[in-house]
């Protein structure tokens, strides 16, 4: 994710940070690279002007020349006007409450990832206590409608979906339903098509007088750069847009369509996909996506996916079975688990400030812990709970069962024995911590 200009930014603060005194002449270079990789990054020209000529006037001032740290004063100045750019602050969608219907009509070109998005969006909005109806307005792409079906399934929502050529007349019924039902959120999928016309603007506008919605969301491509801008500003003009998801967001090495779209259209991103998976959709947090982008890492997001995969209970059941010995492969395996949950490998060392555009895939063993999964479950319960038991003849037949070598099964209970070892240290030197301090472990 944004790997590319990332790359540029830590560049340009490690060299400027390291010096005890920075002069113009080293601002002026410093935001030259800056400048030169925002284009690269197809970034839009006009917003890459204002922000370098911004950034420009303020870094040469006097709080910054003759500041104790200018490198950490410049590297503040550069932050700041990131986050402007990408919009200052998260914007929230603006619901209505659940005793009536709130309305979000997704708009976007063919091919821009609306079907799935409405699919994730219903994922997460039903996480948080809302009642969903998907509802099928795109008539034109053929599936459209099945496609919806089969995701509303995997999320557990209802759908809407009628064998008619009228898309205003199925959003008639499917608000009617809504009412009648006590769905309180109806997200409708609509058509899209190659290229922005004409006949597809009057569809949607027809949609939209017949529904109100709270929210019209676009949906665009973050691959695109700069076009999404211009698909928006041609949308805003037409039907009108509140906000914009942005998907395919963890494939934009770029940005250009992140760090344009704010300032020229006046329209807030308000989600990003992340991933084909139905829960890859998440809230835009410009200062979090600033950090990235500088190469800072992102630890609050971090923190909050361990947050959604681990209760304090559970920490504090863990913590308990490694004090005791009594952690079990059993456990392991629910670890590895619940890992997976949080997202890749990659992505996750990402966040890890220092370690964004420095983690190289290939060099990653992605496979080791599917190996890790097949042969734990390869494993009866009994031998699971007590890795003891496993002598060679169970190793032999726990290899066969999931595709692995003895030498392998072999390695993983080491591994097990020496993670065992090490976990019950930590947890040793945290309560002598505590202890010394005064407090309780």
């Amino acid at each position: 994710m944004l790997e590319k200009i990332s790359e540029t930014f830590t560049d340009v603060f490690r060299t400027i940070s390291g010096k005890a005194s920075i002069s113009e002449k080293n601002v002026e270079d410093a935001l030259e690279r800056i400048k030169i990789a925002l284009l690269e990054a197809d970034v839009n020209v006009r917003v890459v002007r204002r922000f370098i000529n911004g950034a420009l006037e303020e870094a040469k001032g006097e709080k910054v020349l003759r500041s104790v740290t200018p490198g950490q004063q410049f590297i503040k100045i550069v932050y700041d006007r990131m986050v402007a750019l990408l919009g200052d602050e998260k914007q929230d969608l603006a619901l209505k409450g659940t005793d009536t219907q709130s309305v979000i009509l997704l708009l976007g070109l063919q091919g821009s990832g609306k079907t799935t998005t409405a699919a994730k969006l219903a994922y997460l909005l039903k996480k948080r206590g809302r009642k969903v109806l998907l509802v099928a307005c795109d008539l034109v792409r053929p599936a459209a409608a099945e496609q919806l079906a089969v995701l509303a399934t995997q999320v557990g929502v209802d759908i809407h979906r009628e064998d008619v050529r009228d898309p205003v007349l199925v959003a008639r019924n499917a608000l009617a339903r809504a009412r009648r039902e006590g769905h309180d959120l109806i997200i409708v999928d609509t058509a899209g098509r190659l290229q922005i016309d004409e006949p597809l603007m009057q569809e949607l506008v027809r949609i939209r007088d017949a529904l109100s919605p709270v929210e019209s969301l676009l949906v665009a491509d973050a691959m695109t750069g700069q076009s999404a801008v211009d698909i928006a500003k041609a949308f805003d003009e037409k039907v009108g847009v509140t906000g914009v998801i942005l998907t395919k967001f963890d494939s934009d090495t770029r940005g250009g369509a992140a760090l344009s779209l704010k300032s020229i259209t006046g329209k807030a991103i308000k989600f990003i996909g992340v991933s084909e998976h139905i829960d890859g959709l998440e809230p835009f947090y410009p200062d979090r996506i600033a950090n990235r982008i500088l190469g800072m890492g992102d630890i609050v997001s971090l923190v909050e996916k361990a947050q959604e995969v681990y209760d304090q209970k559970e920490a504090t059941e863990l913590e308990r079975k490694i004090s005791q010995e009594t952690f079990t492969l059993e456990d392991y395996l629910d670890q590895i688990r619940k890992v997976k949950k949080m997202g890749s490998m990659k992505s996750m060392l990402e966040m890890i400030p220092g370690l964004a555009g420095q983690v190289d895939e290939d060099r990653l063993d992605l496979q080791e812990m599917k190996y890790e999964e097949a042969i734990l479950l390869s494993m009866t319960k009994k031998e699971r709970q007590n890795h003891l038991i496993i002598g060679p003849s169970r190793r032999s037949r726990i290899a066969k069962g999931s595709g692995t070598s003895a030498a392998e099964v072999n390695r993983l209970l080491k591994k097990f024995e020496k993670s065992r070892t090490m976990m019950k240290k930590m947890v040793k030197n945290k309560g002598a911590m505590a202890k010394m301090f005064g407090s309780n472990p």
